[in-house]
C-alpha cells in the first residue's frame, strides 16, 4: 500500500458482536416498566443507530409510541445499566484480531467511526483490550452530526493522519454504507452484523463473510481508487 492508508470501522456488529449484552440491557428496562421483550432475531437487526434508537425501535414493534420524557427515561437508564454490563457478553468476531494484524504489517492504520457514544465506545474496546489497535476513536457525539453526515467519517479519517482519497469505511448497515458514499470513501460492508437491509442489499464496493477476507477486500478497493 502505497501512502498511509486509513481504515475506519464501525463498531457494534462489524468489530464486535455487541448484541448480548445490548439485547440484555434492552429486556432489563423494558421489564422495568411492565413492556414485553423484544423477540431477539429481530432485536437484533434493530442494533446501530444508537441506545434511544433501538428503545424506540422495540417500542414501534410493540405498536407502543412514548412521550419524549419517558423515552428519555429508558435512555438513561439503558445508558447506566449497560455500562455496568458492556462486556459480559460483547466479544470481537471471529478472524478480527489477525485481520487488523494484517492491516498493520501493511502499513495501514486503524480508526472507529460508530454511532455509539464515544465514551461507551472506549469503555467496550478498553474491556476487550482493543484501544491500541486504533490510531482514533469517534463516536455519535464526538462531532456536530453522527452518521451518516458525512462529518464523523471525515473528521475521523482526518484525525487519523489520511485524507479520503485514501481511505476505506467498514460496515454492518445502510448507516455505514450512506456515510461512505456521502464522504466520497469506498465501503466494505461485513454479512454477518446487525442491519434490517439484506447485505447483499446495502450497494457496498465489497461485502465479506469472515474477516479472513478484509485483507482483499481492502486492497482491492483501494487499488481501484487509485486506478
Amino acid at each position: 500500500m502505497p501512502q498511509t492508508p486509513v481504515i475506519a470501522f464501525d463498531l457494534d456488529g462489524t468489530l464486535v458482536d455487541t448484541a448480548p449484552d445490548l439485547l440484555d440491557t434492552l429486556d432489563v428496562v423494558l421489564a422495568a416498566h411492565k413492556i414485553p421483550k423484544v423477540d431477539r432475531a429481530a432485536a437484533r437487526n434493530m442494533i446501530g443507530g444508537g441506545a434511544r434508537m433501538l428503545i424506540r425501535r422495540a417500542l414501534a414493534s410493540e405498536g407502543l409510541a412514548l412521550p419524549a420524557e419517558e423515552i428519555e427515561a429508558l435512555n438513561t437508564q439503558f445508558l447506566t445499566y449497560y455500562a455496568d454490563h458492556i462486556a459480559d457478553g460483547s466479544r470481537p468476531f471471529p478472524g478480527l484480531l489477525e485481520a487488523l494484524d494484517r492491516l498493520e504489517a501493511r502499513g495501514a492504520r486503524l480508526a472507529v467511526c460508530t454511532n455509539k457514544l464515544e465514551y461507551l465506545a472506549r469503555l467496550l474496546l478498553d474491556r476487550l483490550d482493543l484501544t491500541g489497535r486504533f490510531a482514533v476513536i469517534t463516536g455519535a457525539d464526538t462531532y456536530a452530526k453522527p452518521k451518516p453526515d458525512p462529518l464523523p467519517l471525515l473528521s475521523t479519517i482526518a484525525a487519523a493522519g489520511g485524507s479520503a482519497g485514501r481511505a476505506v469505511m467498514v460496515g454492518d448497515s445502510i448507516t455505514d454504507i450512506s456515510t461512505a458514499r456521502a464522504a466520497g470513501v469506498p465501503a466494505i460492508a461485513v454479512s454477518f452484523g446487525y442491519t434490517e437491509t439484506p447485505a447483499h442489499a446495502l450497494g457496498a464496493d465489497r461485502l465479506i463473510d469472515h474477516f479472513d477476507q478484509l485483507e482483499a477486500a481492502v486492497l482491492a478497493v483501494l487499488a481501484r481508487e487509485t486506478a
